[in-house]
């Protein structure tokens, strides 16, 4: 029968497992190379783009997410001065690239002004639903259901930004930008909605001009970083119409910015 009254005199102790198994690193690497070629291969299928540009640029941002989190307090006080004050940026719209492994590679945020960065966007958007929270109890509105729809409203949004670059770029055949790039760029939109939306609580008058105002900056902003992705990654040289397409962007934030700066829930009732 089994004995449950513990370790037996003189029977040695099992060893206590100290170490990392090796197997569990063997493991690792091989799913982790698998990842990034599965990755690689569905960034080509999808983006048509040269086995070059993904093993040298997307198959990296996807193997290594922590590209766009490589930041500092500097760069985001900085990386906010050109969302929110465009026209005051003096110098160049193009990011910085260095040799790695033989090809060339962008810098990532903390040495790049102009490199996307995804913890502005997300950050931005968290404030976003903290704000129209906090507008909603002011109005008497405020409930689960509320605060769930400006999450999905949100959500909302930034997609609509997402597909509207995205389509931009394929309809002029410049569909390689990496889709985190793309995601980045649309998000910064939430920085300019959160200034809004906290000037129309702190005094209800500013929020028009709040609302105008970011929206311009970031018609400009989007102009000025898909005009550096257009001119440099473009197959065809349509010069009318990228700057068509590029106005269009510009003016296509009013009408989003005055969507998500709506803080309301009158179809829930």
């Amino acid at each position: 029968m089994y004995n449950n009254m513990g370790p037996q005199p003189g029977v040695p102790r099992p060893p206590t497992n100290t170490q990392p198994s090796p197997f569990g690193n063997a493991f690792y690497g091989a799913g982790s190379g698998l990842i990034r070629g599965g990755l690689g291969a569905y960034g080509e299928k999808i983006l048509g783009s040269s086995s070059e540009y993904v093993q040298s640029n997307i198959s990296r941002y996807f193997s290594d997410p922590q590209y766009y989190f490589q930041l500092n307090d500097q760069y985001v006080r900085n990386k906010l001065k050109v969302v929110l004050l465009p026209f005051l940026h003096r110098g160049h719209w193009t990011r910085i690239t260095e040799p790695v492994g033989g090809r060339l590679s962008y810098k990532p945020p903390i040495y790049d002004i102009n490199a996307p960065d995804l913890y502005i966007p997300f950050m931005a958007f968290g404030t976003y639903v903290i704000l129209a929270g906090l507008t909603l109890g002011l109005q008497g509105k405020f409930s689960p259901e509320a605060l769930n729809w400006m999450f999905v409203k949100g959500l909302l949004g930034w997609f609509m930004q997402v597909m509207l670059l995205k389509v931009t770029l394929l309809s002029l055949g410049s569909g390689e930008a990496p889709l985190l790039d793309i995601v980045a760029y649309a998000g910064y939109a939430f920085a300019g909605v959160c200034l809004a939306v906290l000037g129309r609580i702190l005094l209800s008058y500013s929020y028009y001009l709040l609302i105008l105002w970011t929206c311009m900056c970031m018609g400009i902003f989007l102009v000025k970083t898909m005009k550096r992705v257009l001119f440099a990654e473009m197959r065809s040289h349509d010069s009318s119409r990228h700057h068509y397409l590029l106005i269009f962007i510009a003016f296509a934030q009013l009408p989003l910015f005055l969507w998500l700066g709506n803080i309301t829930v009158n179809w829930l009732f």
